[in-house]
């Protein structure tokens, strides 16, 4: 898929359908959160793909808004280290596994944005990093209207030399 048509489509996934991921699609969504650029290539995150059931259904009890992180084929626990970038950066990594997993028709969602204290201890997580996010994976329970998206005008987000004047 092409990167703008992969932005143009991608939507929020919450629902999915009982089908394991490959392997190497795992390391492909994966390595495009490590590929990203970050500022001062200092790269303050940290990664943990979770595939345990068990583990993923803990993950959906303790994450309030996303339940469903239970029924994805995995999750990707996206940690950060307590530097003044890294939320940033680590956003940035998170789109590029957005986008790269949709591009392989795998949907997902960005879940929780902190207050994840509990799942430390059950994945190992130094005190030193904190739980950003939670991105459950999987194959769309439901077929998903690409690209069917409720925006603003672009005229009203997007200007042209000073605010205010209409970038289209």
């Amino acid at each position: 898929m092409e990167v703008f048509e992969a932005v143009r489509t991608v939507l929020a996934v919450r629902a999915f359908r009982e089908q394991r991921v490959a392997e190497n699609i795992i390391g492909k969504i994966i390595e495009a959160g490590h590929l990203t650029g970050s500022g001062g290539n200092q790269q303050p995150w940290r990664f943990i793909a979770v595939a345990d059931r068990e583990s993923l259904e803990y993950l959906g009890a303790v994450a309030t808004s996303g339940p469903y992180i239970s029924t994805a084929a995995f999750a990707v626990v996206v940690l950060v280290e307590k530097t003044p970038f890294a939320v940033s950066d680590a956003s940035r990594a998170v789109q590029s596994m957005l986008l790269t997993a949709w591009s392989e028709g795998i949907g997902s969602n960005w879940v929780g944005f902190g207050g994840f204290e509990d799942i430390k201890a059950l994945l190992g997580i130094p005190a030193e990093l904190d739980v950003l996010a939670i991105l459950p994976f999987g194959y769309p329970a439901a077929a998903v209207g690409r690209g069917k998206k409720k925006r603003k005008p672009l005229s009203e987000v997007a200007f042209r030399d000073r605010y205010g004047h209409p970038f289209a």
